[in-house]
C-alpha cells in the first residue's frame, strides 16, 4: 500500500481532444492514495461531457470561466490536500508507474523536497518523437541556457509549496520555471533518472504560438541571478550554460539514449485517432 498521499491537478480549456487520454493515464496510474483534480476553464467543446464520463474516479472537477491556465493552476493545488504534488496539462501525459516511482523515491529520500524524471515527447496523435533525458539540477545552466526540467515529471511535498508562496498568477508561460527557481533558492531539487512523462509538441502548443512572451518572463526570472549585474557578460554566461549542458548530456548518453520499448509500446493506448483540427 502507498505510504504517501499524491494530488495530481490538471488545468484544460478547449482541450476536449487529448483531455480524455490525459485523465486515463493519471487513472492507469492505479495508484490508490490518489486525489485527482481538474480545473476547466469552461470549455464548449467535449470536454465537459468527458469530465462527466469520468465523474466516479475524479476527487473534484470543475469547468468555469477563470484568469488563465496559471490562476486554474493555483486554484487546483490550493485545493489539494496530498502530500505529495504535481500538475500534469491537459494535452501530456503520465507514463505507467511514475507515481510509484515518485513516492518510492521520496519514501527513500526523506530529505529530498522537490525532484524531476526525464520525459518522452509526442505528437498531436500521440507518436514518439523523441526522448528528454535529463542532467542533474544546475542553477546555473537553468538560469541561463533555459528551464530544462519537464514539467509533467516534477513533484514535490507539499511544505515546500507553502513555503515559497504557491504559483505567481502574474506568469502566463514560465510560471513553471518561477516556481522552480523560487524551489531552488530553499532546497536542492533532485533528479530521479527515469521516464515519467510524455509532453506533447504540436504548433499549437500555447508556449509555441507565445513564444516571445514566454522569452519576456523568461528573462525577467534569469534577473534574478547572483549574476544578472554582470549586463555585459549575459551573451558569454549564456554560451558557457548551454556548452556546460550540452557536456552534460553527451556525458550522460541523452543524445543517443535508446528508449525502452514497453514505454513506446504503451503509448499505442492513449493514441489521438483522425488529424488534428
Amino acid at each position: 500500500m502507498e505510504s504517501k498521499t499524491f494530488s495530481i491537478v490538471t488545468c484544460s480549456y478547449q482541450q476536449g481532444r487529448y483531455l480524455e487520454a490525459t485523465i486515463r493515464s493519471v487513472l492507469d496510474q492505479k495508484y490508490a492514495n490518489l486525489e485527482y483534480i481538474v480545473f476547466d476553464g469552461g470549455s464548449s467543446d467535449e470536454s465537459v461531457e468527458i469530465l462527466r464520463r469520468y465523474d466516479d474516479a475524479i476527487a473534484y472537477w470543475h469547468s468555469a470561466s477563470d484568469a488563465g491556465q496559471t490562476d486554474a493552476l493555483a486554484n487546483g493545488i490550493d485545493r489539494a490536500t496530498g502530500e505529495l504534488i504535481g500538475w500534469l496539462c491537459s494535452d501530456d501525459l503520465l507514463l505507467p508507474g511514475a507515481l510509484h516511482a515518485v513516492a518510492k523515491f521520496f519514501d527513500e529520500h526523506p530529505d529530498v523536497q522537490a525532484v524531476y524524471g526525464d520525459a518522452l515527447w509526442i505528437g498531436a496523435q500521440g507518436e514518439f518523437l523523441r526522448s528528454k533525458k535529463e542532467i542533474e539540477f544546475n542553477r546555473f545552466i537553468f538560469h541561463y541556457d533555459h528551464n530544462y526540467i519537464p514539467q509533467p515529471s516534477m513533484f514535490w511535498r507539499r511544505q515546500l509549496y507553502d513555503r515559497v508562496g504557491g504559483l505567481n498568477r502574474k506568469f502566463n508561460l514560465a510560471m513553471d520555471a518561477d516556481l522552480w527557481d523560487r524551489f531552488s533558492q530553499v532546497t536542492q531539487i533532485a533528479h530521479l533518472p527515469q521516464y515519467l512523462s510524455c509532453m506533447r509538441y504540436y504548433p499549437e502548443q500555447k508556449t509555441r504560438s507565445l513564444r516571445a512572451q514566454g522569452a519576456r518572463e523568461d528573462e525577467e526570472i534569469r534577473a534574478r541571478s547572483s549574476l544578472a549585474r554582470y549586463t555585459p557578460m549575459q551573451p558569454m554566461f549564456r554560451g558557457l550554460a548551454r556548452l556546460q549542458r550540452r557536456l552534460s548530456r553527451f556525458v550522460i548518453g541523452a543524445y543517443f539514449d535508446r528508449v525502452p520499448p514497453h514505454l513506446i509500446d504503451d503509448l499505442r493506448r492513449y493514441r489521438i485517432m483522425g488529424e488534428q483540427p
